[in-house]
Order: structure tokens, then sequence, then C-alpha cells
């Protein structure tokens, strides 16, 4: 007797183990079924939420060419390495962007055309908006303010862009002080040179009679040759912005999102006094 109640209590606690080993089974796939879908949908909400990342030359990198040869915006250091105002404005923008900067070091004309025909991401050499180059590139918003100044020796008889006519004038290759000078003075009074420094050995050779540059290369430039000065009076004033190809409005919105947060944090001014002493 104690035998069939010991069996049939045995039996009764199978059953009973059984059907909470039923009912544990069932919840733990109908838990693990929500879970699944809950978080098949997270992933679907969270890839729409998230921006597609940006397609660059290289990935991973946001290349900028520039002509390092324009201080205090490009240049290049006793180690070889690029420092200036374009390039850590630049470096700040790739950070903000998820990238890493690479700087393409060349003649300014080819910098141009490197973003131009997409062999660049960027560039940023200093670059004024003009109605030419918005033909075939779109530009960020500015970022900086240039002036061009006008170059001459002490003593020399030029005391305003006026007296530029008939003078044998000096320029940068392709930029806007070539170009400003060429509408305004004639082609023929211009000599092209493919940098700032080459044009102010240039005007020390006596080969021309003034340079028009950018005030900020330009003082630069008369810090470091005793003899020359800049004119009171500027050519020109201009803002600089950043070079894209022409329809790659995925990455201008990028740059220009990462601009206003860089403006609004003081970044930006930082950089700007980090190289030009704020008068």
């Amino acid at each position: 007797m104690k035998k069939i109640t010991a069996l049939m209590l045995s039996s009764a606690m199978m059953l009973s183990l059984a059907a909470c080993g039923g009912s544990a089974s069932t919840d733990a796939v109908s838990s693990e079924a929500v879970s699944s879908e809950a978080a098949s949908s997270e992933a679907v909400s969270t890839a729409e939420a998230a921006p597609a990342a940006l397609t660059t030359v290289t990935a991973g990198k946001l290349t900028m060419s520039t002509n390092a040869a324009f201080p205090p915006y490009e240049m290049t250091t006793d180690s070889g390495d690029f420092e200036g105002i374009d390039i850590d404005v630049a470096a700040a923008i790739a950070e903000k962007l998820g990238l890493e900067l690479q700087v393409d070091d060349m003649d300014f004309d080819a910098a141009l055309l490197a973003a131009q025909n997409g062999k660049s991401d960027i560039v940023m050499a200093g670059v004024t908006v003009t109605d030419e180059r918005l033909k075939v590139m779109d530009f960020s918003d500015t970022y900086a303010e240039g002036i061009q100044s006008i170059i001459v020796p002490e003593g020399s008889d030029i005391a305003t862009a006026d007296d530029l006519s008939g003078k044998a004038i000096g320029t940068q290759r392709g930029t806007t002080g070539y170009i400003y000078c060429t509408d305004d003075f004639g082609e023929e009074n211009v000599i092209a040179y493919d940098d700032g420094l080459t044009a102010v050995q240039a005007l020390n050779n006596g080969q021309v009679d003034a340079v028009v540059i950018d005030n900020a290369p330009a003082k630069e430039f008369v810090e470091a040759n005793p003899g020359l000065k800049i004119l009171d009076t500027a050519y020109a004033q201009e803002d600089y912005a950043i070079g894209v190809a022409k329809g790659n409005t995925e990455l201008l919105n990028a740059i220009n999102g990462a601009l206003e947060e860089l403006k609004a944090d003081g970044t930006l001014q930082a950089i700007v006094d980090k190289y030009i002493n704020a008068e």
C-alpha cells in the first residue's frame, strides 16, 4: 500500500513537473519571439534614424586639395607636415564627420581642378567664390574673409590701385588676384607665378612693379622681406569658402552643418586667432 501510494505521489510529482516544464518552455519561446521582434524593430528604427555614411574619394578619409604656400592659411612645416587656418578648419570638419583628414599639396589651379573633377573631396586654399567658379563647382558657407592687397617696394610711385595701370603686376596663377588684375589692367601687364613667394621674389628682383595677393600672406611676405610694404588701400574684399564637386549636395550639406557647429562653439574663431592676431 505504501509502495502504491509512493508510486502515485511520484507520478503526481512528475506530472506536476512536466506541467511546469511545459509552461516554462512556452513562456521562453514566447519571450524569445517578442525579444527578437523588438530587437528587429529597434534595428530597423535605428537604421532609419542613422544618417547614411558619406561617400568620399577614399573611404574613411576627407581628402583636401590645397596649395601649401599660402601662409597663414596653408603652409609646410620644417618637418614636412601641413599647418594653417585652412588645415585646422578642415581637420575640425573631418572630425565632426567622423573622417580622417588627408591633405594633398599641389599648384593652386590643380587644387581647384582636383575638387571639380572629384579627385579630392574638397579644395581649401583661400578660395574665393566667383561667378566663373560657381559654374563648375559648389561652395560652402563662408568661413573667413579676405582682402586683396598690393605689395610694392619702399619708395615706389604706386600709391593706389589706380597707379597699377601700365605697370608689371605679379600675382599667383589662377587666384582672384590674377583674375581681377587681368580684367582691370589687361593680361599683357599681369605675370602669373606658381605661388605667392615666387611672385614676391620677382618683386624683390625688379621683375615686376607690384604684387597683388591676399592680405594675410601679404603681411607674412612683407615681414620676411625688408624693403617691401603693403599699400593702405585694399584692392578688393572677398569671402573664402570650401569648394566641392558640382552637385555633391550630401557632402556640401554635411560641411555646412559642421561649419555651423564650429562657429557656434567658438572653434572657428579660435583657429583664426591662433594664426592671425586679433586686432
